[in-house]
């Protein structure tokens, strides 16, 4: 039996109406669970980048890679295992400024964690934390025994390690 593996899957497209409904839609038929999804633009001028997370077995991905490219108006997707990109998310943290200004404890912790802290004022300030899934779980855990007034997270971002741009890659595929 085939064990789940993570993939990061990349799809390029044009900004067309209802596109993520269609390509979620593929992973809902077959009962797979999106575990992040992130669009924004690509290093591609009018070019989209759809960044997906899921867990399924490699027969699958390959099979639901075939079906977004048949049904779904796209330039390219790809997948890719965890060893073939560099990835991270971000997220937002919303704490009482007393905590920022009267615990000690709180400047320890963002300085362990590598997190920044991005807006100050009188009642809140705003910490911004990058990196690995558990990363992010770990001090959100943390955070949490402080009094968390607002937690919010990005979907996995992933650049592969492919040294051809990815411009390059597609100009290949349209030929």
């Amino acid at each position: 039996m085939s064990t789940k593996n993570t993939y990061t899957v990349s799809i390029y497209t044009e900004n067309n109406v209802g596109l993520l409904n269609r390509i979620s839609a593929i992973f809902q038929r077959r009962h797979i669970n999106i575990e992040s999804i992130n669009s924004s633009s690509s290093e591609i001028k009018s070019v989209s980048r759809i960044t997906l997370l899921v867990k399924i077995t490699e027969e699958q991905m390959k099979k639901i890679i075939g079906q977004i490219e048949k049904q779904v108006e796209v330039i390219k997707a790809f997948y890719h295992t965890d060893e073939e990109t560099v990835y991270q998310e971000s997220c937002l943290f919303k704490l009482s400024t007393d905590l920022l200004t009267n615990n000690d404890e709180i400047q320890t912790i963002i300085n362990q964690s590598k997190s920044r802290v991005i807006n100050i004022n009188k009642n809140f300030f705003v910490l911004e934390k990058s990196g690995k899934k558990e990363e992010v779980e770990e001090l959100y855990h943390i955070l949490d025994k402080h009094g968390i007034m607002q937690f919010v997270r990005s979907g996995r971002i992933a650049i592969t390690k492919d040294e051809m741009p990815v411009s390059q890659l597609l100009q290949l595929i349209k030929a």
